[in-house]
């Protein structure tokens, strides 16, 4: 067949693999940009957006608006995906950075408390639901665009969604450790903690040139988008949400109880802010590596198989890493336990998204991916952190948060065992 340079885009129709994981990918960083400097420095954007008399409060107002966001997810998922299953993956990826430049724009740009009162709290809201809104169909698109460009290789081509993740995470450990060791505390929380969102700002024009520059799928262009992709999915696709949903449970867990470390290492081990975001540098390079090594192994093997050893190893490590962090607080014994949730992640994660697209066909991919994600990833991930702090400070308990790993954990076995049997 000629290459297609008219009907979708200015390239052929075969794009390079590495062009199109740049593509889909570009949105992922500038997402994660946004969230992870958000989670690593919530106790200064506490300081500056969400005082309060109690340090404990003004936290869990600031993961309370941090998970607030999240609400905001299944319907940016249903309402994007949807576009994207209408009107293609291209247009989905551009719709959703698009609007992810607004509300990292709102979160530069926004004085604090002190300058203009209430109002500062009150953006920072309306960002963080935009910024909800928007990647609640990013994930599904992004998915839905590396599979079906991926052939053979769908497994390694999904798992740069976690790999780029990795990456983002080292940058923003990188803009962390800088920050809280070179700033002093008033120059940290005067202006120092905006110098991060500052760059991740640059991302978003580069990321809507590459995506114009992309062409669509041809299992998209071959297929029959129906009129209401979601009304379909809800209607006809129940247990397949369902399955996936319970499959990205402990991802989504595991990742926003990992971003919650820095906030652990300081409020709880009572270490040096630095501590925590060089554990997080090396999980973050730990995470990118066996992401790809996990999704490249998929391609090879049972999909399922590989997410059910490491479900297994969430549930019976979660406890003896966050012992350890506790009885032996440390940059050694953190970084050690922050490698290593993020090794048994890379494996489980860089599995997931392909795993997930297969539970869906075509025409109701993109919204399939990214509603169940979203679902799982508002009651399971965006309020992890703020339920951590809540039973820390219910309990006394410093190793309360994994409990919660674990549990999780044993609902992504759940999950993956139906999954496992209905392929069987």
């Amino acid at each position: 067949m000629p290459a297609d340079t008219t009907l979708h885009g200015s390239l052929p129709r075969h794009d390079s693999l590495t062009k199109v994981i740049v593509a889909a990918t570009v949105g992922n960083v500038l997402e994660w940009f946004d969230f992870l400097v958000y989670g690593y420095f919530a106790v200064t954007i506490a300081e500056v957006f969400f005082p309060a008399g109690d340090p404990t409060v003004s936290l869990l107002i600031t993961f309370g608006t941090f998970g607030l966001s999240y609400l905001m997810r299944p319907l940016g998922a249903a309402v994007i995906g949807t576009y994207t299953d209408k009107h293609g993956r291209k247009a989905g990826l551009t719709l959703s950075i698009a609007l992810m430049m607004v509300g990292t724009t709102l979160m530069v740009a926004t004085p604090g408390y002190a300058t203009i009162g209430l109002a500062a709290p009150a953006i920072i809201m309306l960002a963080r639901l935009l910024q909800g809104f928007s990647v609640g169909g990013e994930f599904g698109s992004a998915v839905a665009f590396l599979v079906e460009h991926g052939g053979g290789r769908r497994g390694y081509s999904a798992s740069w969604q976690w790999a780029s993740t990795g990456l983002v995470s080292i940058v923003v450990a990188l803009f962390g450790i800088v920050l809280t060791t070179e700033l002093s505390h008033d120059e940290l929380v005067s202006w120092g903690w905006r110098i991060p969102y500052v760059f991740g700002l640059l991302v978003g024009p580069a990321g809507l040139y590459i995506r114009s520059k992309v062409v669509e799928t041809e299992e998209f262009a071959e297929a029959k988008p129906h009129s209401l992709p979601i009304g379909t999915l809800l209607s006809n696709q129940p247990l397949q949400v369902l399955l996936a949903l319970g499959a990205s449970v402990v991802s989504n867990a595991s990742y926003y109880l990992l971003l919650y470390i820095p906030t652990y290492a300081i409020k709880t081990l009572h270490l040096h802010p630095s501590t925590g975001f060089i554990a997080t540098l090396v999980g973050g390079a730990v995470l990118t590596v066996f992401s790809l090594l996990g999704g490249h192994w998929s391609d090879k093997t049972d999909r399922p198989r590989i997410m059910l050893w490491t479900a297994v190893l969430f549930l019976v490590t979660a406890y003896p890493v966050f012992w350890l962090m506790v009885a032996y607080p440390s940059v050694a014994s953190a970084v050690f336990a922050v490698g290593w949730l993020n090794l048994v992640k890379g494996g489980y994660s860089g599995v997931l998204p392909s795993l997930m697209s297969e539970q869906f066909p075509v025409e109701t991919r993109a919204v399939g991916v990214a509603f169940s994600y979203s679902i799982s990833v508002t009651i399971f991930g965006g309020f992890a952190p703020f339920f951590a702090t809540w039973l820390i400070a219910k309990t006394g308990d410093p190793l309360s948060p994994s409990f919660y790993l674990m549990a999780t954990a044993l609902l992504s076995l759940i999950a993956l065992l139906a999954i496992r049997r209905r392929s069987a």
